[in-house]
């Protein structure tokens, strides 16, 4: 869609970050989504040349906004709404290293720990 500026939670949504318009819509209130470093509301506007810093729970991106559509697509559609930025891509791959070679003993635990789990931590913590 060719038009001046879009919701910011209906292009997060169509960028891909979020599966649905709600989740984007929560992360902005709760100040996970922030342009130019400024805590914004889900109605603010977004256009292009925008600095836009998502937070979407796995990771933190950072990402100058090229394209504006507020309709979900291919993929491939949404990665040409955006461009990350140098920082983010080597901030981003540092995390995931992390995770990769350090994980942590409660990752795999999935609600409240049983008996046998909390054994296992117990262990790994000795």
């Amino acid at each position: 869609m060719t038009t001046e500026s879009v919701r910011i939670d209906k292009w997060l949504w169509a960028a891909r970050f979020f599966k649905t318009r709600t989740l984007a819509s929560d992360a902005v209130d709760n100040g996970k989504v922030r342009i130019e470093r400024e805590r914004i509301k889900p109605a603010r506007n977004v256009r292009c040349g925008d600095l836009v810093q998502i937070d979407n729970g796995s990771s933190v991106w950072e990402v100058l906004v090229r394209g504006l559509s507020d309709v979900r697509g291919s993929a491939e559609m949404a990665q040409k709404l955006y461009a990350e930025t140098e920082e983010s891509i080597v901030k981003r791959q540092q995390e995931a290293d992390k995770r990769k070679f350090f994980k942590e003993p409660g990752m795999t635990i999935k609600g409240r720990p049983t008996k046998r789990d909390r054994r296992l931590l117990d262990k790994t913590n000795q």
